[in-house]
């Protein structure tokens, strides 16, 4: 890790002292005497917002006081079930194990040619005590779906390769599939059996009665464990161009367990390319607890709402591109669907936002939006709705986006779009968006 070294500086919150850097490669932990229990709760920056915010109602900005406490330590400060949550998670480099891992998947079949294979294997395999699950991936293409099921050990996939590039789990799932069609791309081989740990997973899908399988069911990997990681590799949904414009949501990677990291890793789709999710067991949305994830020096490829979810989640060095090549009347990075008393949602810090010649015209894409979800038919309701939180701060953005309107109308309900700019704010007003910018570099 690089750091630029700055004079610190820092300020009075309620009589006691944040440290921050500025112009540093990574956030510095922030010291909290006695009030660590205030990290994760609804925060009202009363006392210390600056008299004079910046920015509009189109696109506003946080002052420095303001962005000096949206922290990993606070978006990481509790998780799991909300009436026992877990307390503060520190992500640490993911490691590799120093001796060849027993669990090996190769093209030419050491032992496994299948993902999954090695997965159910080492799943039913392990037992209390053996600690984390390493399977080493070999350079190929892996045609196939990779679930993990929920209360798995902890599993950590790795690509084997020099790059990420190396190593591709790729297959073409469409929310607009019928059930029949996801059977056939899914499971043609019998890859899910009745007894395996993640046949629940697929019978979830395989067994809907809707008339297509819905976003929910269309993911190339899907984990619903704690302390899942991914190393070193790609996951693409091939869908990609292959499809019009219009609805087709093709996700790539879904995560709806808590402490999921991923690092160096590329995540390649169009519409909803990445869903850091919070569901249960039963494939159903929950209110009912937080998941945490944390992406690290990654890149992440899409056109519509391709970030989206209810995680806690930071990203940290990663490079989001937008792609104009499907079509896409619209275009936006992120879409959180936030619970309206959490004021921790995505944090964007030293990262990168960059598109494709379409957008070097009229048409721009937008950073992001809020998803209203669950409020198609009663509208936003506030304090009740979820109420998107993002902050993307220290971050390069090129002209492919909207400069003066860079945040869209919500998902679901079209809710227009406002910043609270007030002289004495509340960042979590849910009367207002919380989509915030801070010190980011918009290119000519």
């Amino acid at each position: 890790m690089i750091a630029i070294h700055k004079k610190k500086q820092y300020f009075i919150y309620f009589g006691i002292p944040f440290f921050y850097f500025f112009g540093e490669r990574e956030m510095r932990k922030i010291t909290i005497l006695g009030i660590s229990a205030l990290l994760c709760t609804p925060l009202l920056l009363q006392g210390c917002v600056s008299q004079n915010p910046r920015g509009t109602t189109s696109r506003p900005q946080l002052t420095a006081a303001e962005a000096a406490t949206f922290t990993m330590e606070r978006y990481f400060a509790q998780g799991g079930a909300l009436s026992a949550p877990d307390g503060p998670w520190s992500p640490s480099p993911a490691r590799l194990p120093r001796a060849e891992s027993a669990w090996r998947v190769a093209p030419s079949g050491a032992p496994f040619t299948r993902i999954q294979q090695a997965v159910n294997a080492a799943i039913n395999q392990h037992a209390a005590g053996d600690g984390r699950i390493y399977i080493r991936i070999e350079p190929g293409i892996y045609r196939e779906t990779v679930y993990i099921p929920e209360g798995a050990p902890p599993i950590t996939l790795y690509g084997a390769g020099d790059n990420p590039e190396a190593v591709r789990i790729e297959l073409a799932i469409d929310s607009q599939f019928p059930v029949t069609r996801y059977r056939q791309q899914v499971n043609s081989q019998q890859q899910y059996r009745e007894g395996d740990p993640a046949w629940y997973q697929y019978a979830l899908c395989a067994g809907r009665t809707a008339r297509t399988i819905g976003t929910n069911c269309a993911a190339v990997m899907w984990s619903q464990s704690a302390d899942f990681q991914l190393l070193n590799l790609s996951v693409v949904n091939s869908l990609l161009d292959n499809v019009d414009g219009g609805t087709h949501q093709g996700v790539a990677l879904r995560t709806d367990g808590d402490r999921v990291q991923l690092e160096n890793v590329r995540l390649l789709g169009r519409q909803d390319t990445l869903y850091v999710n919070t569901s249960n067991r039963r494939n159903e949305a929950v209110t009912d607890r937080i998941s945490r994830v944390y992406v690290k020096d990654s890149y992440i490829e899409g056109d519509v709402d391709y970030v989206f979810g209810r995680a806690n989640v930071v990203f940290d060095n990663v490079h989001f591109h937008t792609v104009s090549t499907r079509l896409s009347p619209e275009a936006y990075v992120l879409a959180p669907n936030t619970l309206p008393d959490n004021p921790c949602g995505f944090l964007v810090i030293y990262s990168r936002f960059t598109g494709d010649s379409g957008y070097r015209g009229g048409f721009k894409a937008k950073l992001g939006r809020a998803w209203d979800q669950g409020a198609g038919k009663t509208g936003y309701l506030p304090g009740k709705t979820a109420n998107g939180q993002a902050l993307i701060a220290n971050s390069t953005i090129d002209q492919s986006y909207d400069r003066l309107s860079p945040w869209g109308a919500a998902a679901t309900t079209s809710r227009p779009f406002r910043g609270n700019t007030a002289a004495e704010r509340q960042l979590d007003d849910v009367a207002f968006n919380r989509l915030w910018e801070f010190n980011n570099h918009w290119q000519p």
